[in-house]
């Protein structure tokens, strides 16, 4: 009797240990659910990208991406109420249309007229119309929508005009990581126009006298990154991580590469995973410039970081806070508030999908 008591007593000191100090993965090591896994970096001065393959992915070759909807014609994004109200048209007698009293700064409005849903990832810039914007948040857009107000913050503070009234996209890159995250998890105009101006200054004081003087005159963040001097140094860093991607490519679709954690200086600051290796190949180029032009703003002493680091990162995402959002039938939308990091999932809820498209996460 007294035996099976002490195994009984053992027994449950086991359990009560086990619930106390609950099982956690060593730094650097893949979880045995862990869907990703980092492979050996990329680097280029102070920028290091690892590279994420998946153990598995999903068809994505039916979303559109905004370049692709803009440049065919099939998306068209305009000034809300900003003039002439915005028709997608439809049957015969029958037409869809959005007037809103005037022109917003955080407006604008969006109609895919495509027979696809449309993919839109937060820190897209869109050029035109009275003021640059950048997309504040992941989303979807069904095919043949009705027109939507989409959610965006300006990144041209200082402009309320323009002859355009339509908007092309900024296609060779995406807002750098510093401003992504103002409008992604600060939600708010000041801080992103705060962060342009930081962006601005710290260009301006890497450049010679004449460059430096023409970045300090303009308000436009697309501006600014299109500026000539700009583009040669962004190019510096990016064309040849380019090269170095483009000669491993093929291995990496064999494996499945569907991501990246990036790390500045040495410190990681962000990841973005997709739904397939399709969808990354598409993002790539602009993704990969956006981190250069945070890797020639953000100079400090360089130190190495090491694979484990990058799955480390990678794996946790075990928050204390999260807020969802859905339009049912359409997407869901998760941020994530964890230990010094949030996250950002999309997840499409379309027939025959239910799988994340995109997961973004930065360091706080």
């Amino acid at each position: 009797m007294r035996a099976k008591l002490l195994i009984l007593l053992l027994v449950l000191l086991v359990v009560g240990a086990m619930l106390l100090y609950p099982c956690r993965v060593p730094a650097g090591e893949v979880a045995a659910d862990s869907p990703y896994h980092v492979l050996a970096p990329i680097r280029h001065g102070n920028l290091t990208i690892f590279p994420v393959v998946a153990a598995s992915w999903h068809d994505a070759n039916g979303f559109l991406t905004l370049d692709e909807g803009l440049r065919s014609g099939a998306v068209v994004v305009t000034e809300s109420g900003g003039g002439s109200p915005l028709i997608r048209p439809r049957s015969r007698g029958d037409s869809s249309v959005l007037r809103a009293p005037g022109a917003q700064v955080n407006q604008l409005v969006l109609v895919n007229n495509a027979k696809q849903p449309l993919l839109l990832l937060a820190g897209e810039i869109v050029t035109g119309g009275k003021q640059d914007r950048v997309i504040g948040k992941d989303r979807l857009v069904p095919a043949e929508s009705d027109p939507i107000d989409l959610s965006v913050f300006c990144v041209e503070p200082g402009r309320w005009t323009g002859a355009k009234v339509s908007f092309g996209s900024f296609g060779s890159a995406m807002a750098q990581p510093g401003v992504r995250a103002r409008a992604m998890a600060d939600k708010d105009q000041e801080q992103v126009w705060s962060e342009v101006r930081k962006t601005q200054s710290a260009v301006a004081q890497s450049l010679p006298a004449p460059a430096a003087v023409e970045v300090g005159r303009t308000s436009s963040y697309a501006g600014v990154m299109a500026n000539g001097e700009v583009k040669q140094r962004v190019d510096a860093i990016a064309e040849p991580m380019q090269r170095d991607f483009q000669s491993v490519i093929k291995q990496l679709r064999e494996k499945n590469a569907v991501g990246v954690v990036v790390a500045v200086n040495g410190e990681l600051v962000w990841a973005d995973v997709f739904a397939s290796p399709l969808l990354l190949e598409k993002y790539w180029p602009k993704l990969l410039r956006s981190y250069a032009a945070e890797a020639i703003v953000s100079r400090a002493r360089f130190t190495e970081v090491s694979m484990h680091s990058a799955q480390a990162f990678l794996d946790d995402m075990q928050g204390r806070k999260e807020v969802v959002e859905t339009e049912p039938g359409l997407y869901r939308h998760t941020e994530v508030t964890g230990e010094g990091f949030r996250a950002f999932q999309l997840t499409s809820l379309l027939p025959k999908t239910g799988f994340d498209l995109h997961v973004a996460k930065m360091a706080n």
